[in-house]
């Protein structure tokens, strides 16, 4: 990506919603070496699907020779952004803030390359907040706006008209505390961009207000459109659970089902923002998914890119293998919790791990997985050929099961005909 026409490339790709004095922007990002940064306040040891549209525009941004500043909210962490809430959000200690904000900063780096020329910076706001005092803070900052310009801001406004939850003069305060930190990248790093959501519009116009007033200086804001679904839905969540980065929280399998399960309404849209494809290349790939929608190629494509972002190559080789097992695929080099998560939805039953160690015999795994009455039965199925252990045909009704015949360490899968599958733990 060129840096010429930056903001016009990303316009098309529908990541731009709104930015000021776009003449000047334009001029600024037509050589490389610009800063632009983005903030990210720990309010939780990870971060989920609803940050990575704005480390990726951190990631555009390199990749057009431009030096992203990755803010990590230490000192705005412990207050809370009134933006987009209709309550004050719960306050963290400092022990939870430093412990989260150090590994929301190892996720990003996943986004933006932290060495070459214009390598990308890590910060953290505490660091300039913190030794002020509240009277410094008065003095440098506060004198600089009047509660006028501060109440007709949108996220302060509509708060101020709830009357049941009103705002805190803590929240009140998240305003200078942002555009002071645009100020100090602006003063030690030459950085005169930052970019958020759209919600993020009356934060970042109020520290280029602090610029100018403070320094006479010019800078710049870039907001992106808040997502949600084509069916309403808040981005980012399923069945009420934020889709998280951190494998500990969303395996990589629970992560590329996410992707999959993408709405046709949804997923060009998601394409073109979440993955560095070309715009010819999706406009070819919704053409192959228009043609046979029942593939559901544009939802693949659109997981496997932002899997492999995330997750790296490794993970999603291991998670298409896992996909294919739900369809009869080879299973091996599976992990329990892949087999929760492929199978979490079919039933399960319990083998006993004496039963096993002496040896278990077929039809009796039938019997106990409900998925025959009686060990007749288990037997004729057998015998038809529509018995699979791990998905491999189980032809011999006298076979007994060990624990080396598992298909992880406590698991293994049984399936009776094309789709009748039932999960086995032993206990």
């Amino acid at each position: 990506m060129q840096s010429t026409g930056l903001l016009d490339q990303l316009e098309r790709h529908g990541i731009i919603d709104q930015v000021t004095n776009r003449k000047a922007l334009d001029e600024l990002l037509a050589k490389p070496g610009a800063s632009i940064y983005v903030g990210f306040d720990p309010t939780a040891d990870s971060l989920h699907v609803g940050h990575m549209l704005p480390a990726l525009i951190l990631s555009r941004f390199q990749r057009a020779g431009h030096r992203p500043i990755v803010l990590v909210g230490g000192a705005t962490g412990m207050i809370g952004d009134p933006s987009g809430r209709g309550e004050e959000r719960q306050l963290l200690t400092l022990d939870e803030i430093r412990t989260n904000a150090i590994a929301v900063g190892k996720q990003l780096a996943r986004f933006v390359s932290f060495e070459g020329p214009n390598a990308a910076l890590m910060v953290n706001n505490a660091d300039w907040t913190a030794p002020i005092s509240h009277l410094e803070w008065l003095r440098d900052v506060g004198k600089y706006f009047t509660v006028n310009y501060m109440v007709a801001k949108e996220s302060v406004r509509r708060r101020l008209e709830d009357r049941e939850h009103g705002i805190s003069y803590t929240e009140f305060s998240y305003m200078l505390l942002q555009a002071n930190d645009f100020l100090y990248l602006f003063d030690h790093h030459s950085c005169a961009m930052q970019a958020g959501g759209s919600d993020q519009w009356g934060n970042i116009t109020a520290g280029i207000e602090l610029i100018r007033k403070a320094r006479g200086g010019e800078a710049f804001g870039i907001t992106f459109p808040l997502l949600t679904t084509s069916s309403g839905e808040k981005f980012g969540k399923s069945a009420g659970n934020a889709i998280w980065l951190d494998p500990a929280r969303t395996s990589p399998y629970q992560f590329y089902q996410y992707w999959i399960r993408t709405d046709d309404r949804d997923v060009e849209r998601l394409l073109k923002l979440f993955t560095f494809l070309e715009l010819d290349e999706i406009e070819s790939i919704m053409a192959g998914h228009a043609a046979a929608p029942e593939q559901r190629v544009a939802q693949k494509k659109l997981a496997e890119e932002i899997t492999r972002l995330v997750h790296g190559k490794e993970s999603l080789a291991q998670v298409m293998a896992a996909s294919e097992a739900l369809f009869g695929g080879e299973i091996s080099g599976l992990t329990d919790r892949d087999l929760e998560d492929i199978f979490a939805d079919v039933p399960s039953f319990s083998i006993e791990a004496d039963s096993i160690e002496r040896g278990l015999k077929l039809p009796d795994l039938l019997v106990r997985a409900g998925a025959a009455k009686s060990k007749g039965e288990a037997s004729r199925l057998i015998a038809g050929g529509g018995v699979y252990v791990n998905n491999r045909r189980a032809g011999d009704a006298a076979a007994t099961l060990r624990r080396e015949d598992l298909a992880s360490e406590t698991m293994l899968v049984l399936r009776v005909g094309k789709k009748s599958y039932y999960l086995g733990r032993v206990t």
